[in-house]
């Protein structure tokens, strides 16, 4: 995966609590077995109703990196394919004030970032989105901060190796290899059994 990089983005609001990863990437999507091309199944079935009125169809928040949302995003289903589907439409992070487990675990592995904040701080980029067309917030993995041009800033917890993870460009695979050495050295220690 790619190394995690500040960055700085348009955020775009999704006004609601437990989004459901059946919801993020609808079961007509999972039969797909690679990452690309999922963005256009993102919130399918929310964003194909009849009023035409979805958040991300609205020209104001198109080409969003950061999406904010309520509580329990990721709620569900386990699809790893929620995650692709979110980075595929072009999203790096998602701010909620909690996520399932299972959903951010998903989302540390693939190089996503979920940002839990405060209720308060939460409330604060909405009403900061209504205030502002284009708002953009930055992203400072390192620091753990996300903060806007207007001087409000939040601090969020990320544990160290995820971190170190997402920083690195450290996947499953990636991680593994890093021990090359001695997984070469214990194979060949260690020869396998002849078989016939």
């Amino acid at each position: 995966m790619q190394a995690f990089k500040n960055f700085t983005g348009l955020v775009a609001p999704m006004d609601r609590s437990n989004v459901d990863t059946d919801q993020v990437i609808p079961k007509q999507f999972l039969k797909a077995v690679v990452r690309s091309g999922l963005g256009k199944g993102l919130f399918y079935d929310w964003r194909n109703q009849p009023d035409k009125g979805y958040v991300l169809d609205q020209p104001r928040f198109k080409g969003a990196t950061i999406l904010a949302a309520r509580a329990n995003f990721g709620c569900g289903s386990s699809r790893e394919h929620a995650v692709w589907a979110l980075a595929d439409f072009g999203f790096k992070a998602v701010i909620a004030t909690s996520f399932a487990d299972i959903f951010r675990n998903n989302s540390l592995k693939n190089g996503f970032l979920p940002i839990i904040l405060k209720p308060v701080e939460v409330e604060a980029i909405f009403a900061a989105i209504k205030r502002h067309e284009g708002y953009e917030l930055s992203v400072d993995l390192p620091a753990q901060t996300v903060s806007d041009k207007f001087g409000w800033s939040a601090h969020f917890d990320i544990d160290p190796f995820p971190k170190k993870c997402l920083i690195e460009g450290l996947d499953d695979v990636a991680l593994t290899l890093t021990h090359d050495d001695e997984i070469a050295a214990y194979e060949k220690s260690h020869p396998a059994p002849y078989r016939l």
